[in-house]
């Protein structure tokens, strides 16, 4: 067991934020669900399809840092990704200034399917998750794989996870996305709070156009995943759990391993703090209708529509 210390906001007094892990196998979509969330991109181009460790995504404007296996920090540069040292790296700690990083921590995990990326770089991080977001593309929903690694996952997890079928306008026809989604909630019934399919592209490049943003199935995500994160601030404020000081068990690869080589250690999982946010949609501009928008807050009148959190 190694101990590592991270504070989510490290002048911040109080309960520390939940944190929520972003899974699934290599290239499901969890990078450009990130972005979406965050509303910027949280890495330089160049650096995302790269290997990478652990990304932790937290509130604040200090400089990336590499978090060690024995909780040393030493600072990262992002330009030379090639030059971070996988097998002493528990994960990168990267900051930005971001209205849903004063609600939750996000851990981008590495694909659990990535051949060159070893099951221990993202199985000692699961535990310090509260809970979880696992996209699966939504032309190969929930493949066996992925079944035999969340399985091995602390059930605690599930009433505060959610699984995204990614990439749904690949399905062009409405009942080829109902026929996937209930075989999926079929099969997952009660390993996950919600399942829910969007397309990430559409979400991502909508701007203004609400129709567009509906039918990328963001909303319901978006809706969804704030009503854990607030359920989990209270979950953490009941145990007590402060940022500062708060030292994180990162188990080794070796300890409570149960079922696959490759399952992550069974360990503990895991909302409200002021304010609340609010997922912000899309401004139709000069239309009415079916379409009309719902709307804005009164400091959000006259702003334009960023595909994020807010």
């Amino acid at each position: 067991m190694t101990g590592l210390e991270h504070k989510s906001a490290p002048d911040a007094p109080g309960h520390r934020l939940p944190r929520i892990a972003l899974m699934g196998e290599f290239s499901a979509g969890k990078s450009t669900l990130a972005n979406l969330m965050i509303g910027a991109e949280y890495l330089p181009v160049q650096v995302v399809a790269t290997q990478l460790p652990p990304v932790w995504i937290t509130r604040g404007d200090a400089a990336p840092v590499l978090v060690g296996l024995d909780g040393s920090e030493t600072p990262c540069d992002l330009s030379r990704p090639q030059d971070i040292p996988l097998e002493d790296t528990a994960y990168i700690r990267v900051c930005r200034d971001e209205e849903i990083l004063k609600h939750c921590d996000i851990i981008d995990l590495p694909g659990i399917s990535d051949p060159n990326m070893a099951a221990d770089v993202w199985e000692r991080m699961l535990p310090l998750a509260d809970g979880v977001v696992w996209c699966s593309p939504a032309t190969q929903a929930w493949r066996q794989s992925e079944a035999a690694v969340w399985e091995a996952v602390s059930s605690d997890k599930y009433a505060h996870s959610i699984l995204l079928l990614t990439r749904g306008d690949m399905l062009v026809r409405d009942r080829d996305r109902e026929r996937v989604l209930r075989r999926v909630r079929s099969e997952t019934r009660d390993l996950f709070a919600e399942t829910l399919m969007v397309s990430l592209v559409l979400a991502r490049d909508c701007g203004d156009d609400e129709e567009m943003w509906e039918q990328s199935g963001a909303e319901p995500f978006v809706t969804r995943f704030l009503d854990i994160v607030e359920t989990l601030k209270e979950v953490v404020a009941s145990r007590g759990e402060t940022d500062s000081g708060t030292v994180l068990p990162v188990a080794s690869p070796e300890e409570d391993r149960v079922l696959p080589d490759n399952a992550p250690a069974k360990r503990v999982p895991g909302p409200v703090a002021d304010g609340t946010v609010m997922p912000r949609r899309p401004v139709a501009r000069g239309r009415r209708g079916a379409g009309t928008p719902r709307p804005l807050a009164e400091d959000e009148d006259e702003q334009s529509f960023a595909p994020k959190f807010s």
